[in-house]
């Protein structure tokens, strides 16, 4: 009996996890294909939006890589409620994300305000596959104030190289290794000095 109950307990378990993992179609907000691990075969990035219950700003990050043996997409990494923006498709205009591919292996992630308040923004957050990871490799960040045009700034990293550069002047910074699943705009911020 004991072993019985074990079995459905595990089989609940598995069906629970299975479950946890799939994303409803109609939630897919922008996507994008790459070869982010440089095996010569396309791979699949998703910006998703979260679920009806979850908060309606906080987007995930589905990033796929390609079986080279049976040429399926894998499910390679989930970032739930990493990117801020409007999903809505009659939401407001100018808080819509993006996602695309750049070069041959980095996935930039696009964010903004600049619709909403006199504080405007925009990020871009750049992912890469290094060391069979997917890693932040850089971090760009724009604002200014509406009503004061002397609160501006700028605010460019690259976290591969260390190289940092705010309101166009080079700042000191160290390179830092940092996997998308450790990532927020705090971090983000923190880096810039804002």
């Amino acid at each position: 009996m004991f072993k019985f109950v074990l079995i459905v307990g595990l089989a609940w378990s598995a069906a629970f996890t299975a479950r946890a993992e799939q994303i409803d179609p109609a939630r897919i907000i922008d996507a994008t294909t790459g070869d982010w691990d440089g095996d010569g075969h396309e791979d699949l990035a998703l910006l998703v939006a979260p679920a009806d219950d979850a908060s309606d700003d906080q987007i995930g990050i589905y990033l796929y890589l390609r079986d080279s043996d049976h040429e399926l997409l894998r499910l390679s990494l989930t970032a739930p409620d990493k990117i801020w923006g409007s999903t809505n498709a009659n939401g407001v205009f100018g808080q819509e994300p993006s996602l695309k591919a750049i070069g041959k292996s980095s996935i930039a992630i696009h964010s903004q305000n600049s619709a909403i308040g006199r504080d405007r923004w925009d990020q871009t957050l750049t992912v890469a596959y290094r060391n069979n990871q997917f890693v932040v490799a850089g971090y760009t960040y724009n604002h200014y104030d509406t009503l004061d045009p002397k609160a501006a700034g700028s605010c460019d990293y690259n976290a591969l190289t260390g190289k940092l550069q705010k309101d166009g002047k080079d700042v000191k910074a160290e390179p830092r290794v940092l996997p998308i699943a450790d990532w927020n705009d705090e971090t983000g911020q923190s880096i810039c000095g804002q």
